[in-house]
C-alpha cells in the first residue's frame, strides 16, 4: 500500500517525553527524574493503571468502579466493571490506519512468499473465521489450539479466536507430537487449527502426520481447520486436504464476505476474561498452561509497546511510517509482542523461516536484507541472533538500504558487550555515510512468558551503556534481593516484584487450588515480606511477592543486567522449556537409565548446555548412542533443545528424597565453591559429586575465569 505522508511531519519526540508531557498536562505531575517517575509508577498503582488508561484512550460500554479493587499477590483484581477485548483494540485502527495508506501486516517466508494483508483485509478475515468458529459452537471460554508458523494467518486466527471469547493457544510446527500434546491435552480444546507443513533452512517439513496425530490423542477436538501452507498449486492444496479429512479449509472459512462479516463486531468482555493460555515450563512435572486476560495483557503491552519500546502508531504524525519486526516463532511469546504491534495501530513486519540461512548455506543477512526491503523502522531479535551476526563477520552496508531502522531490540538471554558494540559500530558506519548523526538505539529488555510482558527495558532518553538495560519499567516494581531477601543495590541478587502488574498470570488451567501458581513464583518469600502496597508499611496481608527465577544487578544509576537463569529452566534462546520434559524424552531409550541437564548462562558468553547420562551397564557412549539421545530430544520436543554436549556419568547426585541435584549443580558449573551450593548432608549419594567438581575445573568451557 503506499501512503499518504501528512502535509506537515513533525520532528520526531520519543513516545516516553510524549507521555510525561500528557501526565504534566492533564494530572499535573513533574518529576526531575527517570527514578521519581518510575517511583511514583509502583507505589502510586491506581494512578499510574488509571493514566495509561487515559492516555490510551481504552475504552469500555461499562465503567470500571476501581483500578486495583485488591492490592494482593496473586490475586489481584484490576478494573472490575469493565469490559474490553483485545481484537476490539486492533480494529478500532483498521479505517484510520488504511486511510493513511498502512498495511497490518507484511510477511515473506524462506521461499519468497510474500503477503501483504491490508486492515480491511484483516478485518474481513477476522470475522470470517469468527463466524464459522460460533457456528462450530465455540463459545466465550472455550479454547482453540493452534499448530502454525509465524504466519499473518496465524494472527487471523488469533484475533478471530478472542473476537468471540474463544482462549487462544498455539504450538509452533518445530515442536514434536509429545511436547504439543503435554501442552494441548492440558487444555482440552474444542477446536483445532494446523497446518500441512513448514519450511526452514531450505528444507520442507511435513506435518500432516503430527497434526493426524494430536487429533487423535485430543479427544475434545470437534472440529479441525487445516491451512495448506506447502501447497504451491490448487491440486497440493487439495491433496493436503483430503489427507486431513474431515477437515475445513482455512482459506475457505476466510472467504466469506457478506453482510454479516460487515456487521461483525468483537464481543465486549470482562477485563480479566482469558485471553490465551502460553507455557512456562518448570523443573518437574508438564508444562505450565498460564492463562492472562483480555484487559491486563493488553494494558500492559500498550505501557511496554509504546512507551518503553517506543513503537508508534504507524499512521500517528509522530511515528508516521512505523514499521516494526520482532523476530520470533510462534513458540517464544515474542510472536505475541510482536502481534502486540497490531493494538496501537502498527504494522507489523513478520518473516517465517530460519533467519541464518540453510546448513550447507548459512546466511546471516538474510533478516537484514528482509528489513531494508520493507523500511522497518523498530528492528528486533533474540540476543543470540546479534551474536551470530558479529561471528559471521556480517558487514550491514551489503544489506541494503536499512536507514529506516532507529531501534535494534533483543531479549531472550543476556545480550554482551560485543554484540551490542557490533550492532551500533555498524549502523554507525551506515548513518556516517548517509550524513546522519547520533547512534543507534538499543532497546534491551528482559520480561517472560510468565507474565507476558518485561520487567527491565529501554528509555530513549537514558544514557546507553553497552551490556545493560537502561532501567526498570514503569509499574513494574522490580528489586534484586540477596538470600536474606534484602533488597541490594550494584549486587547480583533474584529479580522480585513487590507488586502486582495487570498482566500477571489469572490462573494455571487445572490448577484448583493455585499450588503450582504460587509454587512457581510466590513461595520463596513469606507472605507480607517486602510487600509495601502503596508505599505504605509492611503488609502481611497483601500475599507474597514475584520471585522470577533470573539473577539481577541493578547499578546505581538505575541501569540493569540480567545473568541467566537462577532456577534450573532451560531457556535456548529465550524459548523456555522444563527440564522434565527432556528427562522424559530421553530416559525413554532403554539404554538410559538416568539423566540430568543443566542450561548454563552467563553474560557475555553464548548459552552452554550439558547434558548427563547414566546408561545401562555395557552401554558405551559412542556416535550412535549420542545419535539416539540427539534424535529422540529432536523428534519428542526441538532441534532448538539439542544439548551442547552429552556426558556418560556413573550418577546423578540427588536429594536423600530423590531430587535431582539441577540447580547446585548449575552453580557449581558457574564457578560458585561447592560447600556454598550443596549440602552433602541432603544428599543421598554425596559421592558422586567429585566428578562433577572435576568437570567444572578441567572441562566445563562456561565456568568463569
Amino acid at each position: 500500500m503506499r501512503s499518504t505522508a501528512p502535509a506537515s511531519t513533525p520532528a520526531f519526540v520519543p513516545q516516553i517525553r510524549l507521555y510525561q508531557d500528557w501526565l504534566a498536562a492533564e494530572r499535573g505531575l513533574s518529576f526531575d527524574s527517570y527514578d521519581a517517575l518510575w517511583r511514583w509508577s509502583t507505589t502510586e498503582l491506581d494512578a499510574f493503571w488509571q493514566s495509561i488508561w487515559d492516555y490510551f484512550d481504552l475504552q469500555s460500554p461499562t465503567p470500571h468502579t476501581a483500578v486495583l479493587e485488591k492490592n494482593v499477590m496473586p490475586g489481584a483484581n484490576w478494573f472490575p466493571g469493565a469490559q474490553v477485548n483485545y481484537a476490539q483494540q486492533v480494529l478500532r485502527h483498521a479505517v484510520p490506519a488504511h486511510a493513511a495508506g498502512f498495511a497490518a501486516v507484511i510477511s515473506r517466508n524462506e521461499k519468497g512468499r510474500a503477503v501483504e494483508l491490508s486492515w480491511p483485509e484483516l478485518q474481513r478475515q477476522v470475522a470470517s473465521l469468527a463466524l464459522h468458529l460460533q457456528a462450530q459452537g465455540v463459545k466465550p471460554g472455550d479454547r482453540v489450539a493452534a499448530y502454525l508458523p509465524n504466519i499473518p494467518e496465524t494472527m487471523v486466527a488469533f484475533l478471530a479466536t478472542v473476537s468471540i471469547g474463544g482462549v487462544w493457544s498455539v504450538c509452533a510446527p518445530d515442536m514434536g507430537t509429545n511436547a504439543v500434546l503435554d501442552r494441548f491435552r492440558q487444555i482440552e480444546p474444542k477446536v483445532l487449527i494446523g497446518c500441512d507443513g513448514v519450511t526452514y533452512g531450505g528444507r520442507d517439513f511435513d506435518r500432516l502426520a503430527v497434526v493426524g496425530e494430536l487429533r487423535a490423542a485430543l479427544p475434545s477436538v470437534q472440529h479441525l481447520i487445516l491451512h495448506t501452507n506447502l501447497a504451491e498449486t490448487v491440486a497440493q492444496a487439495e491433496q493436503a486436504l483430503a489427507a486431513a479429512a474431515p477437515c475445513a479449509s482455512f482459506a475457505a472459512v476466510t472467504a466469506r464476505d457478506d453482510e454479516a462479516v460487515a456487521a461483525f463486531e468483537p464481543l465486549w468482555l470482562p477485563f480479566d476474561h482469558p485471553l490465551w493460555i502460553v507455557y512456562s515450563s518448570g523443573t518437574t512435572g508438564l508444562p505450565k498452561p498460564i492463562v492472562h486476560g483480555h484487559g491486563g495483557t493488553v494494558i500492559v503491552a500498550l505501557a511496554l509497546k509504546i512507551i518503553h519500546n517506543d513503537v508508534g502508531c504507524s499512521y500517528a504524525p509522530n511515528s508516521w511510517g512505523e514499521r516494526y519486526h520482532w523476530y520470533s516463532s510462534t513458540g517464544w511469546v515474542m510472536w505475541n509482542a510482536q502481534t502486540s504491534g497490531l493494538l496501537n495501530g502498527t504494522t507489523c513486519v513478520i518473516y517465517d523461516g530460519n533467519p541464518g540461512g540453510s546448513k550447507d548455506k548459512p546466511d546471516w543477512t538474510t533478516l537484514w536484507r528482509f528489513a531494508a526491503e520493507h523500511g522497518v523502522t523498530f528492528f528486533g531479535a533474540g540476543a543470540a541472533f546479534f551474536s551470530n551476526c558479529l561471528k559471521a563477520g556480517v558487514d550491514l552496508s551489503s544489506c541494503g538500504d536499512l536507514s529506516a531502522v532507529r531501534a535494534l531490540g533483543t531479549t531472550g538471554s543476556p545480550l554482551s558487550e560485543d554484540a551490542q558494540n557490533w550492532g551500533t559500530a555498524q549502523f554507525r558506519k551506515l548513518r556516517a555515510a548517509a550524513e546522519r548523526g547520533g547512534d543507534i538505539w538499543w532497546c534491551n529488555i528482559s520480561g517472560g512468558t510468565d507474565f507476558a510482558g518485561a520487567f527491565i527495558g529501554g528509555h530513549r532518553e537514558l544514557p546507553q551503556i553497552p551490556g545493560r538495560m537502561q532501567c526498570r519499567l514503569l509499574g513494574c516494581a522490580v528489586e534484586s534481593w540477596d538470600e536474606q531477601g534484602q533488597p541490594v543495590i550494584d549486587a547480583v541478587g533474584e529479580l522480585v516484584c513487590a507488586q502486582p502488574i495487570p498482566s500477571m498470570p489469572l490462573y494455571f488451567v487445572g490448577d484448583t487450588d493455585n499450588r503450582r501458581l504460587i509454587g512457581s513464583y510466590f513461595d520463596m518469600y513469606p507472605p507480607g515480606h517486602g510487600r509495601r502496597p502503596g508505599g505504605g508499611d509492611l503488609d502481611a496481608g497483601a500475599g507474597a511477592l514475584w520471585r522470577h527465577g533470573d539473577w539481577l544487578r541493578i547499578h546505581p544509576d538505575g541501569s540493569c543486567v540480567i545473568y541467566g537463569r537462577s532456577d534450573a529452566t532451560i531457556n535456548r534462546h529465550g524459548l523456555r522449556m522444563g527440564t522434565s520434559e527432556l528427562y522424559s524424552a530421553v530416559e525413554s531409550l532403554p539404554e538410559v537409565m538416568d539423566s540430568m541437564v543443566v542450561d548454563l548462562e552467563y553474560l557475555g558468553r553464548e548459552s552452554y548446555m550439558p547434558l548427563f547420562v547414566v546408561l545401562r551397564e555395557g552401554v558405551a557412549l559412542d556416535a550412535a548412542m549420542t545419535a539416539k539421545i540427539n534424535d529422540a530430544i529432536r523428534t519428542a520436543l526441538s532441534p532448538r533443545f539439542l544439548p551442547n554436549a552429552i556426558f556418560q556419568v556413573a550418577e546423578i547426585p540427588r536429594t536423600l528424597s530423590g531430587k535431582k541435584q539441577e540447580l547446585p549443580i548449575k552453580k557449581l558449573l558457574l564457578g560458585q565453591p561447592m560447600e556454598k551450593v550443596i549440602n552433602k548432608e541432603a544428599m543421598a549419594n554425596p559421592g558422586c559429586l567429585d566428578w562433577y567438581v572435576a568437570f567444572a575445573r578441567d572441562r566445563n568451557p562456561m565456568r568463569p575465569a
